[in-house]
This record gives structure tokens, C-alpha cells and sequence, in this order.
């Protein structure tokens, strides 16, 4: 599969992205809306953050116990209910009354529903497409996600500025329930990829297997942690320039959008391996001149420039499906997502506190040198790892000489 018209010829691939399309616009209008409400009436760069981003907190929970479910539940009937659910609870963050409390035990049941649903999601992508067109799709939905981040943050800014942040959410809950209507008639039915009841036990089994490969293991952590920080930084937009939020977040997926465009089209495939780590320092450097709270332009364009680096997840998928078996690929692909988003929650809460003893500029730069760190020590790790399996392969080689008489 070479191209983009490709894709879209595949059956069902269009209402798939579609779905997924409007979850992600509901999603950004949605998480922006509650930050602002939240930030309102608390003043706190914590809770505006943590709203923001909590419910990818509760992940590492549905990746602990839930996961299983990725690979044995029908594809559709799961990617119908989930939109359901989370117009439902979307629904709830606008009542009026709803006390701060209950707002974010809302928040967190819906992450630990989306922990399940990423895997589900990719799995069937999987299986929709070929594997050889599986990076491909990959960045047509990561362009499409940063378009419609694009959209639903300009759109979610408008809601908030001009009428409220309750009915922004209400629209968003719409959004939710269009998107399980579009999956419900536009994707046919499939069996499980795997047989067998979801249970506890199974996602661990699954899980160990899939950490015990030392190159897998490092291609979850470079997943999971380089931009997970750097999404750290984005959690306080709001709180570093309340008027101007969706002003930086669309900054932000239009840089991703780039990068998904770079890596997923026009860069060729004998280079994209290589460059991983150096789209992963891409992705934080420019947020370490944070410290000096450099004024808007220059912000959004430090911010859009960082956002290319998102492009190097493409590349570590790509590497982590071709070093998995078919029948964990949900799995694997939902473990993936579950990480990355429990290290998101993880990162925004982070930042929020440093933000709240320092300053969200401070904390933005603390958070940045923190990926640069990690992505270094993920390159020497990654360097080790390729000079063992190179003197693995050398012994091997002279000990079939040996034992072949040469």
C-alpha cells in the first residue's frame, strides 16, 4: 500500500476515519472546555491540568487489568458503546452543579473506559489494512488528529470565548454519539482476534510476554516517556496564557501535522529508523526558552516547531508491530496507548504541581529538560542493545563456521 488514495479505497477504511475524526474533534473541544471551567473557578494550574489530562492517569490501571479485553471483544460493537459512553459522561461534566469532586471521578471512569478502546481501535486497523499499510494508515489518523485538534480547539475557543464552556461540552457530547452512529452502519461485523473470556490473568500473561523482549521493552519506554513529558508542557497552556490556549494547542497539532506528513510521506523508509531519537529531541528542545515566557508569536511557533517531533511515534510503531505476533496486536497497540496516556496524566500533573510551587513558564522548561534527559538515555540504551545483538550475531556466525568444518 503506497498512497493515501490507497487507503481510502479500502473498505471500510472511510468510515473508520471518520469515526475517529469526530471523537477526536469532540475530544479536544471537550478537554479544553473543562480546563477552562475548571481553571475559573479554581484559579489552580494543578486542577486545570489534571482535568485536562486525568483520565490518561487511570490507564495504567485498564492496561493492568482490562487489556485483555482489546483483542476479545467484537470490534464494532466495542467501538459503537465507547463513543456512548463517553457522550454520556461528557454530557455529565456540563451539569451545573456538578461538584469538583464528582467532576473528576467522571473524568477518571472515562480514561479507564479509553484504556480499553485504544486497543481495540488499532487492532482493527490492523486488520482493516495489510500490515505493510498499517504506518501509512497510522499517519493518515495522526494527520487527521492533528487537523481536527486543530479544528476542535479553534472551535472549543469560539464556544468558550463567545458563549460557555458548558454548552462546549454539550457539543462535544453530540459529537460522541455521531461518532458511534457512524461506526455502528459504516463497519461490518468481525469475530474477536482472539478466543476466550477477558479477564485479569490474561492481561498480565499478555503483558509479561510482550515486556520480556528487551527491544520491545525499549520501544514502549521511547512510546511512553520523551513525549508524554513534552505533553506535560502543553497541559498548562491554559494556565501560561489563559486568553490565548487554543491559540498554542492548534500551534501544537499543526506541528504534529507536519511531522506526521515528514515521517509518514516523505521521508524514505531506509532513513525513518534512524531518525527516532533525533525527531524525539526535536520534540522538547524548544520548550527549554520557556523560562524566559517568551511572548505569544514566538511561543506559538517555538510550540508549533516542537510538535514535528510527534513524528517519531510513527517510526517506534511501526518498529513495535513488526516485532509482534498478529494475535497480541491489539494488545500490544492498546498497551502502547494505555502507557502513553497513563504517562501523559502522569507528566500533567507534574507539570501542574511544579507550575503551582514556581511558575508555568519554570515548569514548562523543568519538563522539557526532563524528555531531553530521557530521550539521551534511551539512545544509550538503545546503542548498548544494538552492540550486543551485533557480537550475538558474530558468535553465531563463527560457531556455524566452526561446527561446519571452515
Amino acid at each position: 500500500m503506497r498512497s493515501y488514495r490507497d487507503l481510502f479505497r479500502t473498505p471500510e477504511f472511510t468510515p473508520f476515519f471518520l469515526a475517529a475524526s469526530a471523537q477526536t474533534v469532540a475530544q479536544t473541544m471537550g478537554g479544553l472546555a473543562l480546563g477552562t471551567l475548571v481553571y475559573r473557578a479554581t484559579d489552580s494550574p494543578l486542577l486545570s491540568a489534571v482535568s485536562m489530562f486525568g483520565s490518561s492517569l487511570v490507564q495504567v490501571l485498564g492496561a493492568t487489568f482490562l487489556l485483555s479485553a482489546a483483542d476479545r471483544l467484537p470490534p464494532r460493537a466495542a467501538l459503537t458503546a465507547l463513543p456512548l459512553l463517553f457522550a454520556a459522561a461528557t454530557a455529565a461534566l456540563a451539569l451545573p452543579g456538578l461538584p469538583l469532586w464528582g467532576l473528576f471521578a467522571v473524568v477518571l471512569a472515562k480514561g479507564l473506559a479509553e484504556s480499553v478502546g485504544g486497543g481495540v481501535r488499532w487492532g482493527l486497523l490492523n486488520e482493516v489494512l495489510s500490515k505493510d499499510g498499517y504506518l501509512l494508515g497510522r499517519s493518515v489518523f495522526n494527520m487527521m488528529s492533528g487537523l481536527m485538534q486543530i479544528a476542535g480547539y479553534a472551535t472549543g475557543g469560539a464556544l468558550v470565548a463567545l458563549l460557555s464552556p458548558r454548552l462546549s461540552l454539550l457539543a462535544a457530547a453530540a459529537l460522541y454519539a455521531m461518532a458511534a452512529v457512524v461506526v455502528r452502519l459504516g463497519l461490518t461485523r468481525r469475530p474477536p482476534r482472539t478466543t476466550g473470556r477477558p479477564s485479569v490473568s490474561a492481561t498480565w500473561r499478555a503483558n509479561a510476554l510482550l515486556w520480556s523482549s528487551p527491544p520491545r521493552r525499549q520501544v514502549y519506554l521511547a512510546l511512553w516517556i520523551p513525549n508524554g513529558l513534552v505533553v506535560g508542557c502543553e497541559s498548562l497552556y491554559v494556565s501560561y496564557a489563559p486568553d490565548s490556549a487554543g491559540t498554542l494547542f492548534a500551534c501544537a497539532a499543526l506541528g504534529m501535522l507536519a511531522g506526521d506528513v515528514l515521517v509518514g510521506r516523505v521521508l524514505p523508509p531506509r532513513l525513518r529508523p534512524r531518525l527516532g531519537f533525533p525527531l524525539l529531541l526535536l520534540l522538547a528542545v524548544p520548550y527549554v526558552p520557556f523560562l524566559l515566557h517568551p511572548a505569544l508569536p514566538l511561543a506559538a511557533a517555538a510550540v508549533t516547531l516542537a510538535s514535528v517531533g510527534f513524528g517519531a511515534s510513527l517510526v517506534q510503531q511501526e518498529r513495535l508491530v513488526a516485532l509482534t505476533p498478529d494475535e497480541l496486536s491489539g494488545h500490544a497497540l492498546g498497551l502502547h496507548s494505555a502507557g502513553m496516556l497513563t504517562m501523559q496524566g502522569v507528566a500533567a500533573a507534574l507539570a501542574g504541581s511544579l507550575a503551582q510551587l514556581t511558575s508555568p513558564a519554570r515548569a514548562m522548561t523543568m519538563t522539557a529538560v526532563g524528555s531531553v534527559g530521557a530521550t539521551l538515555l534511551l539512545m544509550g540504551a538503545a546503542r548498548r542493545e544494538e552492540i550486543r545483538a551485533a557480537r550475538r550475531e558474530e558468535l553465531r556466525t563463527v560457531s556455524w563456521e566452526t561446527g561446519s568444518g571452515r
